[in-house]
């Protein structure tokens, strides 16, 4: 909505919330997300033709166009659980608009969705009486987080999906003409609603299943003394192939790629489609055992228990230039390393204290439900490093590399051995070891 209201500044937009503490953020310097070029691009339009408001009633009421763009998170209860998209949000929104316009309106999904959810929007809207011209449009969006603004600024297309009905087409052609204002119109596809719902799934899923691929073949190549960024190097100079995404990790995290490829399984299973849905769950299968393989490597290596040693944690975010945490690998890590009972101290550039502790399911002071405290959140690497015996880079963060580390302080800031373990082949281990470090990466060949 910030970049809508920057490149368009004849068209109003007023971002509403029920939260007034999160309303009243996003006009302060302090927004509610981490993101570069976020606060600047608000500061461009802010107060000329961009609001935050909690008067959501007044808003949609006013507004020829609205935007569903409200939580869908995994279910955990009832039908579905574990994998279907809970939609109580959006029938709530689809209620409210139903119930608040006296006017024509566009309604657009931006909310990530399962297929005929616009379906759903359209029939809740008709049976609550109002007689006025609703039409239902899905705008899936497919920025990445980090690096938002640019992917907004210069997407490689803008999906909008639409009723093939003359009032349908009108309607997606005003969105339309709204991104014509910065995007080619060439970039913009037009669909109808479910292949446009259906498209925002399948992208993720893809994207997901290179990742676990990658990953599938780094558990390997360590096995075997191959090198997991050459042979990624390898194959991705094939120009069937490409090659983005084939960058090894301690696996996927964020708030889509897990939730819509369990949302592609649900909605297969209920079709039918089983032997479908069990090959796409397979890549969160193997998304999960990359995160427990790295958690079982780090015990293994510190000679068989982790039990009172303190663990150096670098980065917690799912990803660098962004303090979103959901689902990150590194939550799962560091719960299996307090299974282990170690003691861990983390370090995170953006991520706030308060965020850590809630992922962990610890209290307000870092304890677990017996008192006991092994977590701490530090203030620099090397704080976290102090007395550590191993490290720990979760989060691909640029503060981390070893030009802008100085590991050889650190590992004087260790216990001996002092080992080190890169999630994110980030670093270079042979300078790592000539420091004195027992490095290890992801898919990289072992050396003793």
């Amino acid at each position: 909505m910030a970049k809508i209201a920057e490149k368009c500044p004849h068209i109003d937009v007023t971002v509403v919330d029920i939260n007034e503490a999160r309303i009243a953020a996003w006009q302060s310097d302090d927004l509610p997300v981490f993101e570069p070029g976020l606060l600047e691009c608000v500061k461009v339009a802010l107060g000329r033709n961009l609001f935050f408001s909690t008067a959501v009633d007044e808003a949609i009421a006013a507004a020829d166009v609205v935007f569903i763009s409200v939580n869908t998170p995994t279910k955990t209860y009832g039908v579905g659980a574990g994998k279907a998209s809970d939609l109580k949000w959006v029938e709530k929104c689809a209620r409210q608009i139903a119930r608040v316009s006296t006017s024509d309106k566009i309604i657009v999904e931006k909310s990530t969705l399962p297929v005929r959810t616009a379906e759903t929007i359209r029939k809740i809207i008709e049976g609550s009486g109002n007689e006025n011209n609703m039409q239902v449009l899905s705008n899936p969006e497919f920025l990445a987080e980090g690096t938002a603004m640019t992917d907004l600024e210069n997407p490689d297309r803008v999906l909008i999906g639409g009723e093939t009905t003359p009032e349908g087409t009108a309607a997606l052609n005003a969105l339309v003409d709204v991104y014509a204002n910065w995007v080619p119109r060439e970039r913009i596809l037009k669909t109808t609603l479910w292949s446009s719902e259906l498209s925002k799934l399948t992208a993720n899923a893809f994207l997901a299943q290179r990742i676990s691929s990658i990953n599938a073949i780094s558990a390997l190549c360590e096995e075997t003394g191959a090198d997991v960024d050459e042979v990624a190097f390898a194959i991705g100079m094939d120009s069937r192939i490409g090659p983005k995404f084939l960058k090894a990790s301690i696996g996927f995290g964020g708030s889509c790629f897990q939730k819509d490829i369990l949302n592609l399984v649900y909605l297969c299973e209920s079709f039918g489609l089983n032997e479908v849905a069990a090959y796409w769950e397979q890549v969160i299968t193997m998304n999960d055992y990359q995160k427990h393989r790295f958690s079982r490597r780090i015990v293994k290596s510190l000679f068989g228990t982790v039990s009172s040693k303190r663990i150096a944690i670098l980065g917690f975010a799912f990803k660098k230039d962004t303090n979103d945490t959901r689902e990150s690998s590194a939550i799962y890590i560091c719960q299996d390393l307090l299974t282990e009972r170690a003691e861990i101290a983390i370090y995170d550039p953006k991520v706030p204290a308060a965020q850590i502790f809630r992922d962990l399911g610890l209290d307000a002071e870092g304890k677990d439900a017996d008192g006991n405290k092994l977590v701490s959140i530090c203030s620099s690497a090397q704080e976290a490093c102090d007395g550590a015996h191993a490290l720990a880079i979760l989060t691909e963060w640029d503060a981390f590399k070893e030009d802008q580390l100085d590991y050889s302080d650190i590992y004087k800031r260790m216990e001996k051995p002092a080992f080190a373990f890169d999630g994110r082949n980030l670093v270079d281990l042979d300078k790592l070891r000539e420091i004195g470090f027992e490095a290890s990466g992801i898919g990289k060949p072992r050396v003793e």
